[in-house]
């Protein structure tokens, strides 16, 4: 029995589950930030140079729509790029959440369509600590929960060295002695 309450729809529908108890940390919104920009930035720089290449190659064949219109393609991407820097971190953060119990793994990611994910700590083979260098920077890292199931593995971003550090090992203690147990 896992120690996840399900939260009864007032409708008398089907039960939902509650929101995770953790955040991450608000060190995730600067860091997927950076993601983002480094991302946009080298598409705003594709599409400049795109539409550098196109308006100075002087091509005949562009369609009659697109003549003199080129250099709308990084004004497009630039302000695509622009929003999701400024709003999707925001969102990111305010979405993702974890939380350990005594026999469960409970993560919540998504933006338009949520995904909440159970792991049971009995079916936990590996907890992996990773850092890029730019989690390193702002000092975060991610832990990795993997099963057997690829389905059923969970991933948590944005989390502060030391929590991560401490949550990986005691998870994977958690495990070895539930795996102990059954045999």
């Amino acid at each position: 029995m896992t120690s996840v309450r399900r939260a009864h729809q007032p409708d008398g529908g089907s039960p939902r589950l509650r929101p995770p108890a953790h955040r991450v940390s608000p060190r995730a919104i600067t860091y997927w930030a950076l993601e983002y920009l480094l991302a946009w930035g080298v598409a705003f720089g594709l599409a400049w140079g795109a539409a550098a290449w196109v308006d100075d190659a002087g091509w005949d064949g562009l369609p009659g729509w697109l003549d003199g219109r080129v250099w709308w393609l990084p004004a497009i991407v630039g302000a695509a790029g622009v929003l999701m820097i400024a709003i999707a971190p925001v969102w990111r953060y305010r979405v993702h959440r974890w939380e350990v119990s005594s026999d469960v793994v409970y993560t919540r990611t998504g933006w338009f369509s949520r995904e909440w994910l159970l792991v049971p700590v009995s079916r936990i083979q590996t907890v992996d600590t990773k850092q890029g260098w730019l989690e390193r920077l702002l000092g975060l890292a991610t832990i990795e929960v993997n099963t057997a199931s690829h389905a059923g593995s969970s991933e948590v971003s944005g989390l502060p060295v030391a929590i991560a550090t401490r949550l990986a090992e005691d998870l994977a203690h958690r495990a070895h002695d539930l795996r102990d147990d059954a045999t």
